[in-house]
């Protein structure tokens, strides 16, 4: 659906079946709401602030006033009895704003359950006893769901003309890429669980080793320690690749947790040798370059993904 169309927003409000009555019922209802409005918006930004990184789109206290303004503006208008084409525009320029700044749908549908909350609450306050309570609380569902369908309608067009900008062969290319992606996905899936069996085998034999004598108690219980710390990588592995094919991001630091504990079993073994003592600095020299790749990822670049998410 258009919203942007005149055409549109009638059939909007029917499909949700928004009548005549709801509206009036709003605007029945807008002196008591209105005067619970600081009440409201106090509460709407210890929610927000909640998120952790609102403060990157709140930069400062000038903006800050003026989204609370805009914040107050738009709580009244919910029971202002007028919802035409103007009502509709303006609630979709507001979400045009919301996919220009970057802001992920997730906060507007969270801060939505915050609005609900509130506002069916603060009714069910002021007009418990009222026979027309059920209806009452039906407008104020339909008007929020309508709001909220007109907002994040803006992201759904965003991504559409993005994938409508792209020329057939784009396209073709990209739905080949998508499938190819995931049969190397399943083949990695495979293979992980081959490295969990082998990392098991490894186990096992070290294991032999120990009890059968041919390796030193020293050395045997180290060498299935870190048999154990590969064979816990690789489960680790397979645990972030089972969330990567529903949807998650790759987790990178999964790979290199598997390369160190490989290293650290070599370091493990190599330190009982004092022949090897070379081998073992330059081992705990690539564990160390590992560590830190696996903190850039984790503390730096991960998050600045998640931001731009």
């Amino acid at each position: 659906m258009d919203i942007t169309n005149q055409k549109d927003f009638p059939a909007l409000k029917s499909d949700y079946r928004f009548t005549k009555d709801d509206e009036a019922l709003l605007l029945k209802m807008k002196p008591e709401l209105e005067s619970a409005a600081d009440e409201f918006l106090d509460g709407f930004y210890e929610f927000i602030w909640s998120f952790g990184k609102t403060a990157e789109f709140l930069k400062d206290e000038t903006v800050l006033n003026r989204h609370r303004g805009k914040i107050r503006e738009w709580y009244l208008n919910l029971f202002g009895g007028v919802y035409d084409i103007s009502y509709f525009m303006k609630l979709y320029k507001i979400g045009e704003i919301h996919v220009k700044l970057g802001l992920p749908t997730h906060y507007v549908n969270a801060a939505f359950n915050y609005v609900r909350v509130f506002t069916l609450g603060h009714v069910n306050q002021q007009f418990t006893g009222e026979a027309d309570l059920t209806d009452r609380l039906k407008a104020i569902e339909r008007i929020l769901d309508i709001n909220l369908d007109v907002l994040t309608s803006s992201y759904r067009e965003e991504e559409m003309s993005r994938f409508l900008s792209l020329s057939g062969i784009e396209k073709t290319l990209l739905g080949f890429l998508k499938k190819t992606s995931s049969c190397f996905n399943y083949l990695l899936a495979v293979a992980l669980v081959m490295v969990a069996f082998f990392a098991v085998g490894l186990f096992g034999y070290d294991v032999y080793l120990l009890f059968s004598g041919q390796s030193p108690i020293e050395k045997g219980i180290l060498t299935i320690l870190g048999s154990l710390l590969i064979l816990w990588a690789a489960i680790e592995l397979i645990h972030e690749e089972i969330n990567h094919l529903r949807g998650g991001s790759f987790a990178l630091e999964a790979f290199i947790t598997l390369a160190i504990a490989a290293l650290i079993r070599k370091i493990l073994i190599f330190s009982l040798s004092s022949a090897k003592s070379m081998d073992v600095l330059l081992y705990g020299g690539l564990v160390l370059c590992l560590a830190l790749a696996y903190w850039l990822i984790v503390h730096r670049i991960k998050p600045a993904r998640q931001n731009r998410e």
